[in-house]
């Protein structure tokens, strides 16, 4: 079964809004894995907007399922990863006042970038995962950069998939193939919600996890949390 890692930045957003401590981020991690998440994923910028970089130290211990941090990889994210030491870091090429991740990596272009962070990453025992597009040649050569995994960036096949969900899937279904051939595990996310998912899924075999936010964290306000993540884990099932 794929796994489910549920990003909380957005209700780091909400608190923030208001200041205080309301909602609390670090009980939201911990009854999202309470009802079944089998993971945590933050995504920390450098003005910390919504999550901050304390809110990654405090969350660090209460993790207990697979805590992801996403990020652009500048030296003060690293050396947040590498102090945390979650089980998986990804790395996203989103510039600092980037709204949201927008793209993926280049991979060939930045090859000796990502392989000098990814180096140290590994080093210290943490599955390095790169935010990538279905151009078969990023997503093949993310290896040659020394990822454990790539993270397909999702939104293109949302934004297709109500009209041709087949034709939307298609490119995803060939870039996990070429991962799949090249050795590196396969996650996805972005703009993946109750409406795609489940399709999504059975399109992508060996998708190993999707990482949800923003339609998670909006469906919750409906059907409260607990019983939004059950109906997101019944579309991986």
């Amino acid at each position: 079964m794929t796994r489910l890692s549920v990003n909380i930045n957005k209700v780091a957003t909400l608190r923030n809004a208001r200041g205080g401590n309301i909602p609390n981020v670090q009980q939201v991690g911990i009854d999202c894995q309470r009802f079944g998440a089998q993971g945590i994923t933050v995504h920390p910028r450098p003005d910390e907007r919504h999550i901050r970089y304390e809110d990654v130290r405090l969350l660090r211990p209460l993790v207990l399922t697979e805590f992801n941090i996403e990020g652009y990889p500048n030296r003060e994210f690293i050396d947040l990863v590498l102090s945390v030491k979650p089980e998986q870091v990804t790395l996203v090429p989103d510039p600092p006042d980037a709204l949201t991740s927008n793209a993926g990596w280049d991979t060939i272009a930045n090859e000796s970038f990502l392989h000098e962070v990814i180096s140290e990453f590994k080093r210290h025992g943490i599955r390095t995962s790169v935010f990538v597009g279905t151009d078969i040649k990023h997503v093949a050569h993310a290896a040659n950069c020394g990822a454990d995994r790539i993270e397909l960036y999702t939104e293109p096949y949302a934004l297709e998939y109500p009209s041709n969900p087949a034709a939307a899937l298609a490119p995803f279904a060939r870039a996990a193939r070429i991962a799949t051939d090249n050795g590196l595990g396969i996650n996805a996310g972005h703009d993946l919600n109750l409406e795609n998912l489940e399709f999504f899924a059975k399109g992508i075999p060996l998708l190993a996890e999707v990482s949800i936010g923003h339609a998670l964290i909006a469906d919750a306000l409906y059907y409260g949390l607990e019983n939004t993540i059950q109906l997101y884990l019944n579309c991986l099932r």
